[in-house]
C-alpha cells in the first residue's frame, strides 16, 4: 500500500471529532440582563409609598386579596370575574408577606423588572448587545411603564408574561422544538388569565410570523399553540362577558395620547436600517405588539367603548425595541454618535418631570386615603353615611376607622357577607325613610365619573333635595364629601359636638 493510501487513515486516528462544547453566556448578555432589572427595581422603589395613599382600584385589590379564595371565587361570580386569578395570586402573597402598601405594589416592581430583562435579551437576539442594553434600559424609563410597575393591578403581571412569551416565540422559529411551543403557549395563557385582553398579543405575533415569511411549520405550531390559548381562554370570556356592565364606566377612548404618540415615534424608528441576526427582523416583531393590540381596542371602540391605556401597557414592549435598535443604528454613524447622544440626554431631561409626577398622589384618578380622611374629618359620632351612588362604597374601605363611628344609612349587607365589592343597599323607600332620621349626613360622591340612575340612587337625591341643605363641602381628588343638614336645625355648629372633626362651618374646599 503506498503512503498515499494510508495518509487518510493516519489523518483519522490521529484527529479525531471533538464534542461540540456549549457556549457559557458571555458578559454582554449578563449586562443586558443585570442593568435593566436593576434600573427597573430602582424606579421602581423610588416613591413607591406615594406618599402612603391609594386609589380606587388599588383598593379593591386590596380588600379582595384579604378575603379567603373562597370569598374571592363567590365574589367573582358577581362581578371582577376577569381579575379573579390576580386576586388569588394576591392573597397568597399578602398571606406569605403581610397585606401591607409595599406587599400589595412590590409584586408589580418585580414583574415590570423582569420585563425589562426580556425586553434586553429580545434586542440582543435580535440587533446585537448594544441595541440589547439600550433597549432594556429604555423599558422601565417610560412613563407608562414607570406608573404602572408601581400600581397593585395585574398589568404589570401580564406585561411580563407577554415579554417572556415573545421571546420564548423568537427562540422557538429556529429550533422548532415542542416544548419550547408548550413554554409560549401557557405563558400566553397565563397572560390571558391574568388579563383578557392579552390575547389581543397573538394577532400581533401571528402577523410578525406571516410577515417574516416563517416555514410552515412553524406556522402550524403556533397556530396550535395560538388555538390552545383561545381555548382555554374561552370559559372566561363567555362568563365575563355577563360581567360587561363593569366597562360601562368608558364613555370614550381614556388616554389614547400616549399610544398614539408613541406608536408614531415607533414607525419612524423601524425605518432606519437595523441590525439584522434571526430569522424575525426586530422592526417585524415590534411594530405589531406596538400597535395591532390599541389599534384593535379603538377599532372596537367604535361599537363599544374599550380603550383604556393599560389595558394595552405591553405595547411598551415594542417602543422600547425600536427606540433601542434606533439608537444603536445612530450609534454606529461616527457623523450622528454626537447628536444620538444629545438626543438622549434631552429625553432623560424631559422624563424627569413625569418621573417625579408619577410618583404624586395626584398622578391617579383619585386617591382613597384622602377621602377616607375627609369623611373622617367632616363626620361626628352617629351622622349618617351615604355613597352617590353605592358602588363607591369602595372609596372609604381601605381604612374602617374612617368610617367607624358614623352609620352607612342604605347598607343593608356588607361587601364580604354579600360577596360584592360595595355590599346590597336597602329598598328605595327604606333609604329615604332611614335618612329621615338623620340630622346631619356625610355624603361621598365620585367626580367625573357617570352618575346611575335607579330607585335608590334616586330615592337618596330625592330626601336630599326635600329634606336637608347643603352645610359644607370638601373637594378631594376623584370625590366630594359633603356634609348636609336638616332644615329644621338652624344652627348645626350648635350642640355636644361643635368640636368635634367637621364642625368648621360651611367653608368651601
Amino acid at each position: 500500500m503506498s503512503v498515499d493510501e494510508r495518509a487518510p487513515a493516519v489523518a483519522r486516528a490521529v484527529s479525531p471529532p471533538i464534542p461540540a462544547r456549549r457556549r457559557s453566556p458571555g458578559p454582554a448578555k449578563t449586562l443586558v440582563v443585570i442593568a435593566p432589572l436593576s434600573l427597573a427595581i430602582a424606579l421602581g422603589l423610588w416613591g413607591i409609598r406615594r406618599k402612603n395613599t391609594m386609589w380606587g382600584d388599588e383598593s379593591v385589590t386590596y380588600q379582595l386579596a384579604h378575603r379567603d379564595l373562597s370569598q374571592i371565587w363567590l365574589t367573582a361570580q358577581h362581578i371582577d370575574l376577569v381579575h379573579a386569578l390576580y386576586y388569588a395570586v394576591m392573597h397568597e402573597i399578602f398571606g406569605l408577606f403581610g397585606g401591607g402598601l409595599l406587599t400589595l405594589r412590590l409584586p408589580s416592581v418585580l414583574a415590570m423588572s423582569a420585563a425589562a430583562s426580556g425586553v434586553g435579551l429580545l434586542a440582543l437576539r435580535l440587533a446585537g448587545p448594544r441595541a440589547g442594553l439600550l433597549a432594556g434600559l429604555v423599558f422601565p424609563l417610560l412613563p407608562q411603564v414607570q406608573k404602572y410597575a408601581q400600581e397593585g393591578r395585574s398589568y404589570a403581571m401580564v406585561c411580563a408574561l407577554v415579554t417572556w412569551a415573545t421571546y420564548a416565540l423568537v427562540a422557538s422559529v429556529p429550533h422548532r422544538a415542542r416544548w419550547r411551543w408548550a413554554v409560549y403557549g401557557s405563558t400566553m395563557l397565563l397572560a390571558c388569565l391574568l388579563h383578557e385582553f392579552a390575547v389581543l398579543v397573538l394577532v400581533a405575533h401571528g402577523v410578525t410570523l406571516v410577515v417574516a415569511r416563517a416555514p410552515r411549520p412553524v406556522l402550524r405550531a403556533w397556530s396550535v399553540a395560538a388555538a390552545g390559548v383561545v381555548a382555554g381562554l374561552l370559559p372566561l370570556a363567555i362568563y365575563s362577558a355577563e360581567q360587561s356592565e363593569q366597562v360601562s364606566w368608558i364613555g370614550g377612548p381614556v388616554r389614547p395620547g400616549y399610544f398614539l404618540v408613541v406608536a408614531v415615534v415607533g414607525v419612524v424608528c423601524a425605518l432606519a436600517p437595523l441590525r439584522v441576526r434571526e430569522p424575525v427582523r426586530l422592526s417585524v416583531l415590534a411594530v405589531p405588539i406596538l400597535v395591532l393590540p390599541g389599534l384593535l381596542l379603538l377599532i372596537a371602540s367604535l361599537v363599544k367603548p374599550l380603550f383604556v391605556d393599560r389595558y394595552v401597557v405591553y405595547s411598551n414592549i415594542g417602543i422600547a425595541l425600536l427606540l433601542g435598535a434606533g439608537m444603536d443604528y445612530f450609534l454606529r454613524r461616527k457623523r450622528s454618535s454626537r447628536y444620538a447622544w444629545i438626543a438622549a440626554v434631552a429625553v432623560l431631561a424631559v422624563l424627569v418631570q413625569p418621573s417625579l409626577s408619577l410618583r404624586m398622589p395626584q398622578s391617579r384618578s383619585n386617591d382613597v386615603t384622602a377621602i377616607g380622611a375627609a369623611v373622617r374629618k367632616e363626620g361626628r359620632p352617629g351622622d349618617g353615611l351615604l355613597y352617590l351612588a353605592g358602588q363607591h362604597r369602595i372609596l372609604t374601605a381601605a381604612n374602617p376607622e374612617d368610617t367607624r363611628f358614623l352609620t352607612d344609612i342604605a347598607l343593608a349587607q356588607d361587601p364580604v357577607s354579600s360577596n360584592t365589592l360595595a355590599g346590597v343597599e336597602l329598598p328605595a323607600q327604606e333609604i329615604a325613610a332611614r335618612m329621615l332620621e338623620f340630622d346631619r349626613i356625610v355624603v361621598v360622591r365620585a367626580v367625573g365619573v357617570h352618575s346611575l340612575t335607579n330607585p335608590q340612587e334616586e330615592a337618596k337625591t330625592s330626601t336630599l333635595r326635600r329634606h336637608f341643605r347643603e352645610y359644607g363641602t370638601t373637594h378631594v381628588n376623584g370625590a366630594r364629601v359633603t356634609v348636609y343638614v336638616r332644615d329644621h336645625d338652624p344652627s348645626p355648629k350648635a350642640g355636644p359636638g361643635s368640636d368635634s372633626p367637621g364642625a368648621s362651618g360651611g367653608v368651601m374646599r
